[in-house]
Protein backbone atom coordinates (compact mmCIF):
# COMPACT_ATOMS: atom_id res chain seq x y z
CA UNK A 1 0.00 0.00 0.00
CA UNK A 2 2.92 2.34 0.68
CA UNK A 3 4.06 2.12 -2.94
CA UNK A 4 0.52 2.79 -4.11
CA UNK A 5 0.28 5.96 -2.02
CA UNK A 6 3.69 7.21 -3.14
CA UNK A 7 2.85 6.53 -6.79
CA UNK A 8 -0.52 8.23 -6.41
CA UNK A 9 1.05 11.27 -4.83
CA UNK A 10 3.79 11.38 -7.43
CA UNK A 11 1.26 11.35 -10.29
CA UNK A 12 -0.96 13.96 -8.62
CA UNK A 13 2.01 16.19 -7.89
CA UNK A 14 3.25 15.91 -11.45
CA UNK A 15 -0.15 16.70 -12.92
CA UNK A 16 -0.65 19.61 -10.54
CA UNK A 17 2.72 21.15 -11.35
CA UNK A 18 2.17 20.73 -15.08
CA UNK A 19 -1.28 22.32 -14.73
CA UNK A 20 0.25 25.26 -12.87
CA UNK A 21 2.90 25.60 -15.58
CA UNK A 22 0.27 25.52 -18.33
CA UNK A 23 -1.89 28.05 -16.45
CA UNK A 24 1.05 30.41 -16.05
CA UNK A 25 1.91 30.11 -19.73
CA UNK A 26 -1.66 30.68 -20.95
CA UNK A 27 -2.27 33.48 -18.47
CA UNK A 28 1.01 35.21 -19.26
CA UNK A 29 0.59 35.02 -23.03
CA UNK A 30 -3.13 35.76 -23.28
CA UNK A 31 -4.71 37.19 -20.14
CA UNK A 32 -2.05 38.59 -17.83
CA UNK A 33 -1.32 41.92 -19.46
CA UNK A 34 -4.97 42.76 -20.11
CA UNK A 35 -6.05 41.64 -16.65
CA UNK A 36 -3.28 43.60 -14.94
CA UNK A 37 -4.11 46.75 -16.93
CA UNK A 38 -7.86 46.42 -16.28
CA UNK A 39 -7.24 45.82 -12.60
CA UNK A 40 -5.07 48.92 -12.34
CA UNK A 41 -7.62 51.06 -14.21
CA UNK A 42 -10.43 49.76 -11.97
CA UNK A 43 -8.40 50.69 -8.88
CA UNK A 44 -7.77 54.15 -10.32
CA UNK A 45 -11.49 54.51 -11.18
CA UNK A 46 -12.37 53.72 -7.57
CA UNK A 47 -9.73 56.16 -6.38
CA UNK A 48 -11.12 58.90 -8.65
CA UNK A 49 -14.58 58.43 -7.14
CA UNK A 50 -13.13 58.92 -3.66
CA UNK A 51 -11.07 61.87 -4.93
CA UNK A 52 -14.24 63.42 -6.38
CA UNK A 53 -16.09 63.20 -3.06
CA UNK A 54 -13.21 64.71 -1.11
CA UNK A 55 -12.69 67.40 -3.76
CA UNK A 56 -16.30 68.56 -3.55
CA UNK A 57 -15.98 68.78 0.24
CA UNK A 58 -12.82 70.95 0.03
CA UNK A 59 -13.56 72.76 -3.24
CA UNK A 60 -12.15 76.14 -2.18
CA UNK A 61 -9.36 74.82 0.08
CA UNK A 62 -6.33 74.91 -2.23
CA UNK A 63 -3.91 73.25 0.17
CA UNK A 64 -6.39 70.43 0.90
CA UNK A 65 -6.93 69.78 -2.83
CA UNK A 66 -3.20 69.75 -3.54
CA UNK A 67 -2.74 67.30 -0.66
CA UNK A 68 -5.47 65.11 -2.23
CA UNK A 69 -3.51 65.12 -5.50
CA UNK A 70 -0.28 64.19 -3.74
CA UNK A 71 -1.92 61.38 -1.72
CA UNK A 72 -3.59 60.03 -4.88
CA UNK A 73 -0.21 59.84 -6.63
CA UNK A 74 1.37 58.04 -3.66
CA UNK A 75 -1.43 55.47 -3.52
CA UNK A 76 -1.98 54.80 -7.23
CA UNK A 77 1.29 56.00 -8.89
CA UNK A 78 -0.98 58.12 -11.11
CA UNK A 79 -0.78 61.84 -11.86
CA UNK A 80 -4.04 63.66 -11.17
CA UNK A 81 -5.23 67.26 -11.20
CA UNK A 82 -8.39 69.29 -11.77
CA UNK A 83 -9.10 71.50 -14.78
CA UNK A 84 -11.52 74.37 -15.11
CA UNK A 85 -14.15 74.72 -17.85
CA UNK A 86 -11.51 76.21 -20.18
CA UNK A 87 -9.10 73.31 -19.69
CA UNK A 88 -6.63 75.17 -17.44
CA UNK A 89 -5.21 73.56 -14.30
CA UNK A 90 -7.21 74.92 -11.39
CA UNK A 91 -5.37 76.62 -8.54
CA UNK A 92 -2.22 76.99 -10.69
CA UNK A 93 -1.51 80.47 -9.33
CA UNK A 94 1.81 79.24 -7.94
CA UNK A 95 3.22 79.14 -11.53
CA UNK A 96 1.56 82.13 -13.18
CA UNK A 97 1.82 85.79 -14.09
CA UNK A 98 -0.84 88.32 -13.09
CA UNK A 99 -1.52 91.01 -15.75
CA UNK A 100 -3.58 94.18 -15.45
CA UNK A 101 -5.37 94.89 -18.79
CA UNK A 102 -4.88 98.47 -19.99
CA UNK A 103 -5.99 98.22 -23.60
CA UNK A 104 -8.49 96.03 -25.51
CA UNK A 105 -11.35 96.37 -27.94
CA UNK A 106 -13.48 94.14 -25.70
CA UNK A 107 -14.67 96.48 -22.98
CA UNK A 108 -15.68 93.55 -20.73
CA UNK A 109 -12.01 92.84 -20.02
CA UNK A 110 -10.84 96.45 -19.80
CA UNK A 111 -9.11 97.49 -16.55
CA UNK A 112 -9.28 93.93 -15.15
CA UNK A 113 -6.63 91.59 -13.69
CA UNK A 114 -6.23 88.21 -15.34
CA UNK A 115 -3.98 85.36 -14.16
CA UNK A 116 -2.12 83.52 -16.93
CA UNK A 117 -0.82 79.99 -16.10
CA UNK A 118 2.73 79.66 -17.43
CA UNK A 119 2.95 75.85 -17.59
CA UNK A 120 1.31 75.99 -21.06
CA UNK A 121 4.22 77.99 -22.46
CA UNK A 122 7.45 77.09 -20.66
CA UNK A 123 8.87 74.49 -18.32
CA UNK A 124 10.39 75.15 -14.93
CA UNK A 125 13.84 74.59 -16.41
CA UNK A 126 13.40 77.66 -18.66
CA UNK A 127 12.03 80.04 -16.07
CA UNK A 128 15.41 81.35 -14.92
CA UNK A 129 16.19 82.39 -18.48
CA UNK A 130 12.90 84.24 -18.97
CA UNK A 131 12.22 85.47 -15.45
CA UNK A 132 13.70 88.89 -16.27
CA UNK A 133 11.24 89.40 -19.16
CA UNK A 134 8.28 88.77 -16.85
CA UNK A 135 9.25 91.23 -14.16
CA UNK A 136 6.69 93.49 -12.57
CA UNK A 137 5.87 96.66 -14.53
CA UNK A 138 6.62 95.38 -18.05
CA UNK A 139 4.04 95.64 -20.82
CA UNK A 140 2.84 92.48 -22.51
CA UNK A 141 0.49 91.69 -25.43
CA UNK A 142 -1.85 88.73 -25.14
CA UNK A 143 -3.33 86.94 -28.16
CA UNK A 144 -5.96 84.46 -27.13
CA UNK A 145 -9.46 83.11 -27.36
CA UNK A 146 -12.57 83.39 -25.22
CA UNK A 147 -14.27 80.40 -23.60
CA UNK A 148 -17.32 80.96 -21.34
CA UNK A 149 -16.34 84.62 -20.69
CA UNK A 150 -12.83 83.46 -19.76
CA UNK A 151 -9.72 84.57 -21.66
CA UNK A 152 -7.50 81.66 -22.71
CA UNK A 153 -4.11 83.21 -23.66
CA UNK A 154 -2.39 81.61 -26.65
CA UNK A 155 0.58 83.89 -27.38
CA UNK A 156 2.35 86.23 -24.94
CA UNK A 157 4.59 88.89 -26.51
CA UNK A 158 6.63 91.58 -24.77
CA UNK A 159 5.62 94.96 -26.14
CA UNK A 160 9.11 95.68 -27.50
CA UNK A 161 9.27 92.22 -29.08
CA UNK A 162 12.20 90.90 -27.04
CA UNK A 163 10.51 87.56 -26.29
CA UNK A 164 7.43 85.55 -27.20
CA UNK A 165 5.74 82.68 -25.33
CA UNK A 166 3.38 80.50 -27.36
CA UNK A 167 1.03 77.60 -26.66
CA UNK A 168 1.81 75.90 -29.95
CA UNK A 169 -1.15 73.51 -29.91
CA UNK A 170 -3.69 76.29 -29.43
CA UNK A 171 -1.78 78.64 -31.72
CA UNK A 172 -1.83 76.15 -34.58
CA UNK A 173 -5.53 75.52 -34.09
CA UNK A 174 -6.36 79.20 -33.75
CA UNK A 175 -4.11 80.73 -36.42
CA UNK A 176 -3.21 77.78 -38.63
CA UNK A 177 0.28 77.20 -40.08
CA UNK A 178 1.47 80.81 -40.41
CA UNK A 179 4.85 82.41 -40.16
CA UNK A 180 5.45 85.25 -37.78
CA UNK A 181 5.40 87.70 -40.72
CA UNK A 182 2.04 86.49 -41.96
CA UNK A 183 -1.06 88.09 -40.56
CA UNK A 184 -3.40 85.84 -38.62
CA UNK A 185 -6.90 85.05 -39.73
CA UNK A 186 -9.17 86.73 -37.25
CA UNK A 187 -11.97 84.63 -35.74
CA UNK A 188 -14.92 85.73 -33.62
CA UNK A 189 -13.55 83.98 -30.54
CA UNK A 190 -10.11 85.64 -30.79
CA UNK A 191 -9.14 88.53 -28.57
CA UNK A 192 -6.12 90.86 -28.30
CA UNK A 193 -5.22 92.36 -24.93
CA UNK A 194 -2.44 94.67 -23.78
CA UNK A 195 -1.56 94.65 -20.12
CA UNK A 196 0.91 95.51 -17.42
CA UNK A 197 2.64 92.72 -15.46
CA UNK A 198 1.72 93.04 -11.78
CA UNK A 199 3.13 89.85 -10.21
CA UNK A 200 5.09 86.71 -11.12
CA UNK A 201 4.48 83.53 -9.05
CA UNK A 202 6.93 80.58 -9.27
CA UNK A 203 6.41 77.11 -7.70
CA UNK A 204 9.49 77.08 -5.51
CA UNK A 205 9.10 74.17 -3.06
CA UNK A 206 5.33 73.80 -3.62
CA UNK A 207 3.48 70.50 -4.01
CA UNK A 208 2.55 71.29 -7.63
CA UNK A 209 6.18 71.71 -8.79
CA UNK A 210 6.37 67.98 -9.66
CA UNK A 211 3.34 68.28 -11.94
CA UNK A 212 4.86 71.19 -13.84
CA UNK A 213 8.08 69.24 -14.47
CA UNK A 214 6.16 66.27 -15.97
CA UNK A 215 6.01 67.49 -19.57
CA UNK A 216 4.16 64.40 -20.81
CA UNK A 217 1.36 65.08 -18.34
CA UNK A 218 1.29 68.80 -19.23
CA UNK A 219 1.18 68.02 -22.98
CA UNK A 220 -1.82 65.74 -22.47
CA UNK A 221 -3.57 68.53 -20.56
CA UNK A 222 -2.82 70.97 -23.38
CA UNK A 223 -4.15 68.48 -25.95
CA UNK A 224 -7.34 68.09 -23.91
CA UNK A 225 -7.66 71.87 -23.66
CA UNK A 226 -7.38 72.17 -27.46
CA UNK A 227 -10.15 69.59 -27.98
CA UNK A 228 -12.26 71.28 -25.32
CA UNK A 229 -11.93 74.75 -26.85
CA UNK A 230 -12.39 73.95 -30.53
CA UNK A 231 -14.54 70.82 -30.78
CA UNK A 232 -18.25 71.35 -31.30
CA UNK A 233 -19.09 68.61 -28.78
CA UNK A 234 -16.42 68.84 -26.05
CA UNK A 235 -15.64 66.03 -23.60
CA UNK A 236 -18.86 66.28 -21.65
CA UNK A 237 -18.88 62.58 -20.82
CA UNK A 238 -16.33 60.50 -18.95
CA UNK A 239 -13.56 59.24 -21.23
CA UNK A 240 -10.65 56.86 -20.97
CA UNK A 241 -8.02 57.21 -23.68
CA UNK A 242 -4.85 55.38 -24.67
CA UNK A 243 -1.63 57.13 -25.66
CA UNK A 244 1.79 55.89 -26.67
CA UNK A 245 4.73 58.24 -26.24
CA UNK A 246 8.37 57.18 -26.62
CA UNK A 247 7.24 53.52 -26.82
CA UNK A 248 5.51 53.84 -23.44
CA UNK A 249 1.76 53.27 -23.16
CA UNK A 250 -0.35 55.62 -21.04
CA UNK A 251 -3.95 55.69 -19.92
CA UNK A 252 -5.68 59.08 -19.57
CA UNK A 253 -8.90 59.28 -17.57
CA UNK A 254 -11.10 62.38 -17.78
CA UNK A 255 -14.16 62.74 -15.55
CA UNK A 256 -16.35 65.91 -15.61
CA UNK A 257 -18.01 67.06 -12.37
CA UNK A 258 -20.26 69.95 -11.42
CA UNK A 259 -19.30 72.12 -8.46
CA UNK A 260 -21.72 73.83 -6.12
CA UNK A 261 -21.91 76.86 -8.46
CA UNK A 262 -22.93 74.69 -11.40
CA UNK A 263 -19.60 75.17 -13.17
CA UNK A 264 -18.03 72.23 -14.98
CA UNK A 265 -14.71 70.97 -13.62
CA UNK A 266 -12.68 68.09 -15.04
CA UNK A 267 -10.72 65.50 -13.10
CA UNK A 268 -7.73 64.71 -15.28
CA UNK A 269 -5.61 61.62 -14.44
CA UNK A 270 -2.80 59.90 -16.34
CA UNK A 271 -1.00 56.68 -15.50
CA UNK A 272 1.83 54.82 -17.16
CA UNK A 273 1.45 51.17 -18.19
CA UNK A 274 5.20 50.76 -18.41
CA UNK A 275 5.40 48.63 -15.21
CA UNK A 276 2.92 46.17 -16.78
CA UNK A 277 4.89 45.99 -20.01
CA UNK A 278 8.10 45.46 -18.05
CA UNK A 279 6.53 42.68 -15.97
CA UNK A 280 5.24 40.90 -19.08
CA UNK A 281 8.60 41.30 -20.82
CA UNK A 282 10.37 39.88 -17.78
CA UNK A 283 8.10 36.83 -17.80
CA UNK A 284 8.78 36.29 -21.49
CA UNK A 285 12.55 36.62 -21.04
CA UNK A 286 12.76 34.28 -18.08
CA UNK A 287 10.05 31.77 -18.98
CA UNK A 288 12.65 29.07 -19.63
CA UNK A 289 13.81 29.41 -16.03
CA UNK A 290 10.24 28.85 -14.88
CA UNK A 291 10.13 25.56 -16.79
CA UNK A 292 13.41 24.38 -15.26
CA UNK A 293 12.24 25.43 -11.82
CA UNK A 294 8.90 23.59 -12.15
CA UNK A 295 10.61 20.39 -13.30
CA UNK A 296 12.95 20.61 -10.34
CA UNK A 297 9.93 21.26 -8.11
CA UNK A 298 8.23 18.10 -9.39
CA UNK A 299 11.21 15.91 -8.44
CA UNK A 300 11.61 17.65 -5.10
CA UNK A 301 7.90 17.41 -4.27
CA UNK A 302 7.76 13.73 -5.15
CA UNK A 303 10.73 13.02 -2.91
CA UNK A 304 9.21 15.11 -0.15
CA UNK A 305 5.86 13.34 -0.24
CA UNK A 306 7.44 9.90 -0.25
CA UNK A 307 9.34 10.90 2.91
CA UNK A 308 6.19 12.42 4.29
CA UNK A 309 4.36 9.07 4.03
CA UNK A 310 7.06 7.30 6.06
CA UNK A 311 7.20 10.00 8.75
CA UNK A 312 3.68 9.40 10.16
CA UNK A 313 4.44 5.68 10.56
CA UNK A 314 7.49 6.48 12.68
CA UNK A 315 5.47 9.02 14.65
CA UNK A 316 2.73 6.45 15.22
CA UNK A 317 5.28 4.00 16.59
CA UNK A 318 6.85 6.58 18.93
CA UNK A 319 3.50 7.86 20.15
CA UNK A 320 2.00 4.44 20.85
CA UNK A 321 5.14 3.51 22.83
CA UNK A 322 4.63 6.59 25.02
CA UNK A 323 0.93 5.80 25.42
CA UNK A 324 1.88 2.34 26.63
CA UNK A 325 3.92 4.08 29.37
CA UNK A 326 0.96 6.38 30.23
CA UNK A 327 2.57 9.40 28.57
CA UNK A 328 -0.16 11.24 26.64
CA UNK A 329 1.78 14.45 25.94
CA UNK A 330 2.10 13.88 22.19
CA UNK A 331 -0.44 13.48 19.42
CA UNK A 332 0.03 12.32 15.85
CA UNK A 333 -0.43 15.10 13.26
CA UNK A 334 -3.05 14.10 10.66
CA UNK A 335 -1.83 15.14 7.21
CA UNK A 336 -3.95 12.92 4.95
CA UNK A 337 -7.34 11.27 4.64
CA UNK A 338 -6.07 7.84 3.58
CA UNK A 339 -5.59 4.78 5.81
CA UNK A 340 -2.64 6.36 7.64
CA UNK A 341 -4.70 9.46 8.39
CA UNK A 342 -7.58 7.35 9.73
CA UNK A 343 -5.18 5.28 11.88
CA UNK A 344 -3.58 8.47 13.25
CA UNK A 345 -7.00 9.89 14.10
CA UNK A 346 -8.09 6.72 15.89
CA UNK A 347 -4.87 6.57 17.93
CA UNK A 348 -5.27 10.25 18.89
CA UNK A 349 -8.87 9.60 19.94
CA UNK A 350 -7.82 6.58 21.99
CA UNK A 351 -5.01 8.60 23.62
CA UNK A 352 -7.37 11.48 24.50
CA UNK A 353 -9.98 9.10 25.89
CA UNK A 354 -7.46 7.22 28.05
CA UNK A 355 -5.91 10.48 29.20
CA UNK A 356 -9.32 11.87 30.11
CA UNK A 357 -10.34 8.79 32.09
CA UNK A 358 -7.01 8.59 33.90
CA UNK A 359 -7.17 12.29 34.75
CA UNK A 360 -10.72 11.85 36.00
CA UNK A 361 -9.64 8.87 38.07
CA UNK A 362 -6.75 10.86 39.54
CA UNK A 363 -9.08 13.74 40.33
CA UNK A 364 -11.53 11.38 42.00
CA UNK A 365 -8.72 9.87 44.07
CA UNK A 366 -7.49 13.35 45.04
CA UNK A 367 -11.03 14.43 45.87
CA UNK A 368 -11.55 11.35 47.98
CA UNK A 369 -8.29 12.05 49.83
CA UNK A 370 -9.35 15.64 50.34
CA UNK A 371 -12.76 14.58 51.59
CA UNK A 372 -11.15 12.09 53.94
CA UNK A 373 -8.84 14.79 55.30
CA UNK A 374 -11.81 17.12 55.62
CA UNK A 375 -13.80 14.49 57.49
CA UNK A 376 -10.86 13.88 59.82
CA UNK A 377 -10.41 17.61 60.43
CA UNK A 378 -14.14 18.05 60.89
CA UNK A 379 -14.46 15.16 63.35
CA UNK A 380 -11.38 16.37 65.19
CA UNK A 381 -12.73 19.91 65.39
CA UNK A 382 -16.20 18.79 66.44
CA UNK A 383 -14.77 16.46 69.05
CA UNK A 384 -12.65 19.29 70.40
CA UNK A 385 -15.51 21.75 70.41
CA UNK A 386 -17.97 19.29 72.05
CA UNK A 387 -15.45 18.07 74.58
CA UNK A 388 -15.37 21.34 76.52
CA UNK A 389 -19.13 21.79 77.08
CA UNK A 390 -19.51 18.08 77.86
CA UNK A 391 -16.69 18.32 80.43
CA UNK A 392 -18.34 21.36 82.03
CA UNK A 393 -21.70 19.60 82.15
CA UNK A 394 -20.12 16.44 83.61
CA UNK A 395 -18.41 18.47 86.34
CA UNK A 396 -21.65 20.26 87.20
CA UNK A 397 -23.56 16.96 87.37
CA UNK A 398 -20.88 15.43 89.66
CA UNK A 399 -21.05 18.44 91.98
CA UNK A 400 -24.83 18.26 92.13
CA UNK A 401 -24.78 14.48 92.74
CA UNK A 402 -22.27 14.82 95.59
CA UNK A 403 -24.29 17.62 97.16
CA UNK A 404 -21.12 19.58 97.74
CA UNK A 405 -22.70 22.93 96.76
CA UNK A 406 -26.41 22.43 97.20
CA UNK A 407 -26.86 26.15 97.81
CA UNK A 408 -25.52 26.84 94.23
CA UNK A 409 -27.82 24.40 92.51
CA UNK A 410 -29.41 27.13 90.32
CA UNK A 411 -25.98 28.40 89.29
CA UNK A 412 -24.87 24.96 88.06
CA UNK A 413 -28.17 24.30 86.27
CA UNK A 414 -27.79 27.67 84.50
CA UNK A 415 -24.20 26.77 83.52
CA UNK A 416 -25.34 23.45 82.09
CA UNK A 417 -28.18 25.16 80.20
CA UNK A 418 -25.71 27.64 78.73
CA UNK A 419 -23.44 24.83 77.53
CA UNK A 420 -26.43 22.99 76.03
CA UNK A 421 -27.31 26.16 74.09
CA UNK A 422 -23.75 26.34 72.83
CA UNK A 423 -23.86 22.70 71.72
CA UNK A 424 -27.20 23.32 69.99
CA UNK A 425 -25.75 26.36 68.21
CA UNK A 426 -22.71 24.33 67.18
CA UNK A 427 -24.85 21.51 65.76
CA UNK A 428 -27.03 23.99 63.81
CA UNK A 429 -23.93 25.64 62.36
CA UNK A 430 -22.43 22.24 61.50
CA UNK A 431 -25.61 21.28 59.62
CA UNK A 432 -25.65 24.65 57.83
CA UNK A 433 -22.02 24.26 56.78
CA UNK A 434 -22.58 20.69 55.58
CA UNK A 435 -25.55 21.86 53.51
CA UNK A 436 -23.52 24.60 51.81
CA UNK A 437 -20.52 22.34 51.16
CA UNK A 438 -22.67 19.56 49.67
CA UNK A 439 -22.64 21.26 46.27
CA UNK A 440 -26.39 20.83 45.80
CA UNK A 441 -27.65 23.93 47.59
CA UNK A 442 -29.14 26.59 45.29
CA UNK A 443 -29.43 30.24 46.26
CA UNK A 444 -32.77 31.91 45.57
CA UNK A 445 -32.13 35.54 44.66
CA UNK A 446 -34.14 38.48 46.04
CA UNK A 447 -34.05 42.23 45.43
CA UNK A 448 -33.76 44.38 48.57
CA UNK A 449 -32.17 47.53 49.99
CA UNK A 450 -28.86 46.68 51.66
CA UNK A 451 -29.01 49.72 53.98
CA UNK A 452 -32.35 48.58 55.44
CA UNK A 453 -30.91 45.12 56.23
CA UNK A 454 -27.90 46.65 58.00
CA UNK A 455 -30.11 49.02 60.02
CA UNK A 456 -32.32 46.09 61.06
CA UNK A 457 -29.34 43.97 62.17
CA UNK A 458 -27.88 46.87 64.17
CA UNK A 459 -31.22 47.27 65.97
CA UNK A 460 -31.22 43.55 66.83
CA UNK A 461 -27.67 43.80 68.22
CA UNK A 462 -28.21 47.14 69.98
CA UNK A 463 -28.17 45.51 73.46
CA UNK A 464 -24.77 43.88 72.83
CA UNK A 465 -23.40 47.16 71.43
CA UNK A 466 -24.66 49.14 74.41
CA UNK A 467 -23.35 46.64 76.98
CA UNK A 468 -19.79 47.19 75.68
CA UNK A 469 -20.31 50.94 75.29
CA UNK A 470 -19.28 50.75 71.59
CA UNK A 471 -19.66 53.57 69.08
CA UNK A 472 -21.19 52.42 65.77
CA UNK A 473 -20.67 54.72 62.77
CA UNK A 474 -22.79 53.96 59.71
CA UNK A 475 -22.10 55.31 56.23
CA UNK A 476 -24.84 53.70 54.16
CA UNK A 477 -26.24 54.39 50.71
CA UNK A 478 -29.78 53.50 49.65
CA UNK A 479 -28.87 50.81 47.13
CA UNK A 480 -30.87 47.91 45.74
CA UNK A 481 -28.95 44.64 45.47
CA UNK A 482 -29.63 41.18 44.02
CA UNK A 483 -28.91 38.37 46.52
CA UNK A 484 -30.52 35.92 48.94
CA UNK A 485 -31.75 38.29 51.65
CA UNK A 486 -31.81 35.76 54.51
CA UNK A 487 -28.30 34.48 53.82
CA UNK A 488 -26.81 37.97 53.39
CA UNK A 489 -28.42 38.89 56.74
CA UNK A 490 -26.62 35.87 58.17
CA UNK A 491 -23.25 37.05 56.74
CA UNK A 492 -23.65 40.67 57.92
CA UNK A 493 -24.84 39.49 61.37
CA UNK A 494 -21.75 37.29 61.65
CA UNK A 495 -19.39 40.13 60.61
CA UNK A 496 -20.99 42.66 63.02
CA UNK A 497 -21.17 40.09 65.86
CA UNK A 498 -17.45 39.34 65.41
CA UNK A 499 -16.74 43.09 65.39
CA UNK A 500 -18.66 43.54 68.66
CA UNK A 501 -16.96 40.52 70.21
CA UNK A 502 -13.39 41.62 69.41
CA UNK A 503 -13.72 45.40 69.80
CA UNK A 504 -12.47 46.79 73.15
CA UNK A 505 -14.89 48.83 75.29
CA UNK A 506 -15.54 52.44 74.26
CA UNK A 507 -14.03 51.81 70.78
CA UNK A 508 -15.66 52.22 67.39
CA UNK A 509 -17.22 50.01 64.73
CA UNK A 510 -17.60 51.46 61.22
CA UNK A 511 -20.23 49.96 58.88
CA UNK A 512 -20.28 51.36 55.33
CA UNK A 513 -21.45 50.67 51.79
CA UNK A 514 -19.39 51.91 48.83
CA UNK A 515 -21.15 52.11 45.44
CA UNK A 516 -19.26 51.15 42.29
CA UNK A 517 -20.47 51.05 38.69
CA UNK A 518 -22.24 47.68 38.77
CA UNK A 519 -21.82 46.52 42.38
CA UNK A 520 -21.69 47.73 46.00
CA UNK A 521 -19.01 46.99 48.60
CA UNK A 522 -20.23 46.21 52.14
CA UNK A 523 -17.58 46.90 54.83
CA UNK A 524 -17.51 46.16 58.58
CA UNK A 525 -14.43 47.59 60.35
CA UNK A 526 -13.73 47.28 64.05
CA UNK A 527 -11.03 48.99 66.08
CA UNK A 528 -8.86 46.57 68.00
CA UNK A 529 -6.13 43.96 67.74
CA UNK A 530 -4.80 43.12 64.28
CA UNK A 531 -4.92 39.61 62.81
CA UNK A 532 -1.48 38.20 62.02
CA UNK A 533 -0.73 38.42 58.30
CA UNK A 534 -0.22 34.66 57.98
CA UNK A 535 -3.62 34.05 59.60
CA UNK A 536 -5.71 36.35 57.38
CA UNK A 537 -6.67 33.57 54.97
CA UNK A 538 -6.94 30.86 57.62
CA UNK A 539 -9.67 32.58 59.64
CA UNK A 540 -12.23 31.43 57.03
CA UNK A 541 -11.50 27.77 57.99
CA UNK A 542 -13.85 26.00 60.35
CA UNK A 543 -12.86 25.96 64.05
CA UNK A 544 -9.78 28.07 63.31
CA UNK A 545 -8.60 30.05 66.34
CA UNK A 546 -5.00 30.88 65.45
CA UNK A 547 -5.17 34.42 66.92
CA UNK A 548 -4.68 34.44 70.68
CA UNK A 549 -7.17 37.26 70.93
CA UNK A 550 -9.86 35.03 69.44
CA UNK A 551 -10.14 32.51 72.26
CA UNK A 552 -13.18 30.38 73.04
CA UNK A 553 -13.94 32.60 75.95
CA UNK A 554 -14.98 35.26 73.44
CA UNK A 555 -17.91 33.05 72.46
CA UNK A 556 -19.10 31.64 69.12
CA UNK A 557 -18.82 28.20 67.55
CA UNK A 558 -15.84 28.83 65.27
CA UNK A 559 -18.00 28.11 62.20
CA UNK A 560 -19.49 31.54 61.51
CA UNK A 561 -16.82 32.74 59.08
CA UNK A 562 -16.70 29.35 57.33
CA UNK A 563 -20.48 29.55 56.80
CA UNK A 564 -20.20 33.16 55.60
CA UNK A 565 -17.47 32.16 53.17
CA UNK A 566 -19.68 29.42 51.65
CA UNK A 567 -22.68 31.76 51.39
CA UNK A 568 -20.63 34.41 49.55
CA UNK A 569 -19.05 31.85 47.24
CA UNK A 570 -22.51 30.49 46.36
CA UNK A 571 -23.38 34.07 45.40
CA UNK A 572 -20.23 34.31 43.29
CA UNK A 573 -19.29 37.34 45.40
CA UNK A 574 -15.79 38.67 46.07
CA UNK A 575 -14.94 38.88 49.78
CA UNK A 576 -11.96 39.30 52.09
CA UNK A 577 -10.38 40.59 55.28
CA UNK A 578 -7.51 43.00 55.86
CA UNK A 579 -5.83 44.85 58.69
CA UNK A 580 -6.41 48.60 58.80
CA UNK A 581 -4.32 51.21 60.59
CA UNK A 582 -5.89 50.46 63.98
CA UNK A 583 -8.24 47.54 63.43
CA UNK A 584 -9.61 44.83 61.12
CA UNK A 585 -11.84 45.23 58.03
CA UNK A 586 -14.20 42.52 56.71
CA UNK A 587 -15.81 43.20 53.32
CA UNK A 588 -17.77 41.61 50.45
CA UNK A 589 -19.36 42.75 47.17
CA UNK A 590 -22.94 42.37 45.89
CA UNK A 591 -24.35 43.10 42.44
CA UNK A 592 -26.59 46.16 42.18
CA UNK A 593 -30.09 45.95 40.74
CA UNK A 594 -30.04 47.56 37.26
Amino acid sequence: MKKGIVLKLFLLTTLLCMLILATIFIGQTIFFKQYYANQKINDIETGIQSFKKEYLKAEEDVSAIQKLERDFYKEHATWITTLDSAGNIKYANDFSVKVHIVSTKNKDFMDRDITIPLYSYIGLEDIERLKFNLEQGKNIMIDGTIKDDTVVPVILTEEDGNFTLENKLLSKKLYGNRTETEPSTKKDSQILLIGLIKELQLPEGTIRSNIYTNRVFIERIKQFQQNLLFNENPNSNAKTMDYEINNINYKVLIRPIKNTNGETTYIFAMTSLQPIDEAVQMLEDYYVYFIIFVLFLIVLASFYYSKKIARPLLQINDTTSKIANLDFSETIPITSKDEIGTLSHNINTLSNTLHSYINQLQQDVEKEKQLENTRKDFISGVSHELKTPLSIMKSCISILEDGVASNKKDYYFKAMSKEVDKMDMLIVDMLELAKFESGTYKMKMDVFYIDQIIEYICEQLALDITSKQLHVHKQLSKTKVVANQHRIEQVITNFITNAIRYTPKNKSIIISTIEEQERVKVCVENKGTHIERENLEKIWDRFYRGDTSRRRSKGGTGLGLAISKNILELHGAQYGVSNTEDGVLFFFYLNKKE
